[in-house]
């Protein structure tokens, strides 16, 4: 009982009351730098190989020789099928793979995302090893477009080149699949989706046809981009793509083993993110660190591999970068070593890490050491809404309250005697008091603008594409007016206690959705709490409805000044809060890197993540952050159209 007083005195303690913005400002601090030094070596290690079976590197490779006027004579056939039509194109990259004595099928796909529909057939082989029992197998893959959309002429040359050499071998254990889709996004998601299903039913958005034929569980997946001409292109580095869907990684060891592979035994420079020129600086590590930030908040794909991460399935891209010394047989030999050594593999990789952050090829930071700093931030949002939690049981000020006289004489508080062992304590009796909170209100207005946030997801996924950039107009200006229609009509009519429930509530729900979503993507749960962080700062703005109704009469000069002063906060803080609302934000982002006019294809992009790929990122857009901003701003505004006596 004593202890239960003793926290009840602590929770109505105006000191208490007055840090947890001084701690979730801390907190946001503390995770921003907790980043800033993850590049320090204190904080990362090298990379290892944890699986012993795979063997990077161990095995003396034999491409070469005759293999190069095979690989230049199907370079030249890929050039003459890409002048022809589609469908002579599919024919004939079928009938290369039929005479090297493979399983050929062809796979169509369609989806219809905003009004357009993205077509295509993907065209694969299956190469029976000799030593396999129909249990496990590899995917080689070679986009016929690669991810920046040029023909990967030299990729699919090499790819059928590797599937005749590897025909000749009589070491595979597992079977192996030449995949050449139509694109590096959309073919590749069709071909794995239907790889890992029976039938697939089609849609009003999707008709993806089944595989008629199929091997065993997938054990790893490589793509080829290697765009050259048909009459070639050496290359300095190679730059490995390892993000996947909604910042989804492949096991460590997989890419461990292509580094290893490239780097110590074929003398290839690998890079990440197209950072050619890496220094191992501060610099240059926090550089990737951000790059890899970025394209895994987004959550999109960035290569053919992409669509094989969701159904666990490890998978990276050899991305041919620079004008160097380097040839296609180079490139040959380290394929053929990599698949040698996933060909070792005794069961599916799951020694090494699978969440981690790359700095460069050969240092990493663990999961241990980079979450706290998504975590530590989503708890800012969690000390906040326990604040305010606090705050909305304490007794208010009567609505009737009048200001004191000169000569009048303050009233002594009725005083009560708390014990706590041999400790006594006299504490005012009203801080002691506990009210009810009503909870209906606050609860049905969180509830209701978090299911709001379904309507701009839906709005912007089934818009066409010409009638897009007008949705997100009206979506831009109803996100600004309707926090003002709440702030006027509801959250100004209700009792301050409420105001603390609904943005103690939003607060919440934020901290808990972002702290959840650090352990499945920590990039986005990380960036979303920086843009979301000054929710944790927002009080109702000072009353602008006692300076409306004074410029009907008479002002004086103290009501001049009040009304200047109110308006000297409110303009400049409005001003911030819009900015950093969910709609300008995209469309800052959209002039970062979309260019003038591109929020048409920003937003397409999005649409199509979310239809085709299952994409989060819009999701979690429309169905966390605006429904907190939406809730803090509607908090924010409603102290302008309280009368001065019912400030919160």
């Amino acid at each position: 009982m004593a202890l239960s007083a003793r926290l009840l005195a602590l929770r109505r303690s105006p000191v208490l009351l007055k840090l947890p913005p001084y701690l979730s400002a801390l907190c946001i601090l503390v995770g921003l730098g907790w980043l800033l030094i993850l590049p320090l070596n204190e904080y990362s290690r090298q990379t290892y190989i944890s699986e012993n079976a795979i063997l990077p590197g161990q095995v003396h490779t034999y491409f070469g020789g005759s293999e190069h006027n095979v690989f230049r004579a199907y370079r030249q056939e890929v050039y003459g099928l890409s002048e022809r039509s589609d469908h002579e194109r599919i024919a004939g990259l079928g009938n290369v793979m039929r005479e090297q004595g493979l399983k050929v099928a062809n796979q169509s796909y369609s989806w219809n995302v905003a009004g357009e529909e993205i077509s295509g057939t993907n065209v694969y082989g299956l190469l029976k090893g000799p030593r396999a029992d129909a249990t496990e197998a590899m995917v080689l893959i070679a986009a016929w477009r690669n991810f920046e959309g040029d023909i990967n002429y030299s990729g699919v040359a090499l790819a059928l080149t590797m599937a005749r050499y590897f025909k000749r071998w009589s070491i595979w254990s597992k079977d192996i699949l030449i995949l050449i889709s139509e694109d590096s996004t959309y073919g590749p998601e069709a071909w794995v989706s239907a790889y890992h299903t029976t039938s697939i039913t089609p849609t009003a958005n999707r008709n993806i046809s089944s595989l008629p034929i199929k091997a065993g569980a997938l054990q790893g997946a490589v793509a080829l981009d290697y765009p050259a001409g048909p009459w070639g292109q050496r290359f300095d580095k190679l730059d490995i793509a390892y993000d996947g869907i909604n910042g989804a990684l492949p096991n460590l060891d997989l890419f461990n083993t292509a580094v290893q592979v490239a780097s110590s035994q074929m003398g290839i420079g690998c890079s990440l993110h197209n950072l050619k020129d890496h220094s191992d600086s501060y610099k240059d590590r926090l550089k990737t660190i951000s790059k890899g930030l970025i394209t895994q908040s987004v959550g999109h794909a960035t290569g053919p591999h992409s669509a094989f991460m969701p159904y666990h399935v490890d998978a990276i891209t050899l991305k041919t970068i620079g004008d160097g010394w380097h040839d296609e047989m180079t490139l040959g030999r380290t394929t053929e070593s990599l698949f040698r050594s996933i060909n070792n593999l005794l069961e599916h990789l799951h020694q090494s890490f699978f969440f981690y952050v790359l700095m460069n090829t050969n240092r990493f930071v663990s999961i241990g050491n980079y979450l706290p700093a998504a975590m530590i931030i989503a708890g800012s949002f969690s000390i906040s809404a326990l604040a305010l939690w606090v705050q909305s049981g304490k007794p208010t000020p009567s609505e009737g309250a009048k200001p004191m006289s000169p000569g009048e004489k303050r009233k002594q508080p009725e005083m009560a005697v708390v014990k706590d062992g041999k400790n006594v304590a006299l504490v005012p009796k009203e801080e002691l008091e506990v009210i009810e909170r009503k909870m209906f209100i606050p609860a049905a207005v969180v509830l209701g603008v978090h299911l709001a946030g379904f309507i701009p997801l839906y709005a912007l996924n089934h818009a066409t594409r010409s009638n897009i950039p007008y949705t997100f107009i009206t979506l831009t200006a109803a996100t600004l007016i309707l926090p003002q229609y709440l702030a006027r009509h509801i959250l100004s009519n209700l009792p301050p206690q409420h105001i603390f429930i609904i943005q103690s509530l939003s607060l919440l729900l934020l901290g808990a959705t972002l702290s959840t979503l650090s352990t499945l993507n920590f990039s986005l749960a990380f960036l979303l709490g920086l843009l979301c962080s000054p929710l944790s700062f927002v009080r109702p703005l000072p009353s602008l409805r006692f300076s409306l109704e004074q410029t009907t009469r008479y002002v004086s000069t103290d009501d001049a000044a009040g009304i200047a002063a109110n308006l000297a906060v409110v303009a400049p803080v409005s001003a911030l809060f819009v900015a950093v609302s969910p709609p300008v934000v995209l469309w800052v982002v959209k002039g970062m890197f979309f260019g003038s006019g591109g929020v048409e294809g920003m937003l397409v992009e999005m649409a199509r993540g979310w239809v085709a790929q299952g994409v989060w990122t819009g999701a979690v857009v429309w169905g966390v952050w605006w429904p907190a901003w939406v809730v803090a701003a509607s908090v924010l505004w409603s102290g302008c159209w309280r009368r001065p006596a019912d400030e919160v």
